[in-house]
């Protein structure tokens, strides 16, 4: 009976702390939200108070300048095309990698495993000159194939674990029935790989959609902007205008956040069922 009531009550003790560390991380979006509503005099001379007067007309401003039906064009097209491309490739390579473990094959899964620790700070130069050299600057193709480079060494490992966890049973199995080797990826393990092809769906969609690093080399058409590169409008040298810095940021992030929210269940399950494998 004691160790029960210990039991709850470290559990009582857990639950508050976790709550008040929740609090603590939705502390910046008050401040998004408060002062996105917020004058520029009001918001300079306190961003904690609550809006004296709601300027709904700073997300309308915001919306015009930044262009925000095309930024968001852009954005979606190279999130989804990129993601769709590393999630596919990657899965395939992974599976390839595992079914027939050769040398060549550990060898190239090493390699994947290295350029995971490479800073992309160190690449930025030699990218942009390389890129340039067979004019894939300043395009949306361009800049997806990029995010495959760059996104593919992670997801890799991820399903190379994942498929360590598929049984060899179930396609020796569909061969027996018939299958060619594509149609036993494709219809028996690429339909058990979907904890992990969500997740690795989710955590790119994250990566790509708020990324500005790359797009700032890659992109420099006014029209091929993203969502980041248009919200960066708004900085100047001289002057920083937050009342409409802040809506745009809203208006960015809502919907990843919408889709990260939707989709996060996902997250746990798959990268759990994949880590403790092989």
């Amino acid at each position: 009976m004691e160790s029960g009531k210990k039991y709850g009550g470290r559990t009582f003790v857990t639950e508050v702390v976790m709550i008040i560390v929740g609090l603590v991380f939705l502390v910046p979006f008050y401040f998004l939200l408060v002062n996105s509503v917020k004058s520029f005099g009001d918001l300079l001379s306190n961003a904690a108070s609550w809006p004296a007067a709601f300027e709904w007309t700073n997300y309308q401003r915001a919306w015009e300048i930044t262009k925000f039906p095309q930024a968001f064009s852009n954005s979606f097209i190279i999130t989804a095309a990129s993601i769709l491309l590393i999630a596919l490739l990657s899965a395939m390579a992974a599976y390839r990698m595992v079914r027939h473990n050769s040398r060549f094959n550990k060898a190239l899964f090493m390699i994947f495993v290295a350029a995971m620790v490479i800073p992309f700070q160190s690449i930025m130069i030699p990218l942009v000159k390389v890129t340039g050299m067979i004019h894939l600057t300043d395009s949306i193709g361009g800049i997806i194939i990029c995010y495959l480079g760059f996104g593919a060494p992670l997801s890799i490992f991820l399903f190379h674990g994942f498929v360590k966890s598929v049984p060899v049973e179930i396609e020796e199995a569909a061969v027996v029935d018939g299958c060619s080797p594509y149609a036993v990826f494709w219809r028996v393990v690429f339909p058990l790989l979907k904890p992990m092809f969500v997740t690795v769906v989710i955590l790119n969609s994250l990566w790509i959609w708020n990324d500005y690093l790359l797009p700032s080399l890659m992109l420099q058409s006014a029209e091929h902007r993203t969502i980041p590169l248009a919200t960066y409008a708004f900085f100047g040298q001289y002057t920083k205008q937050w009342d409409l810095a802040l809506p745009a940021l809203v208006l960015g992030i809502a919907p990843i956040v919408a889709f990260f929210l939707a989709m996060q269940k996902y997250i746990i399950e798959g990268i759990t069922a994949g880590s403790v494998k092989g």
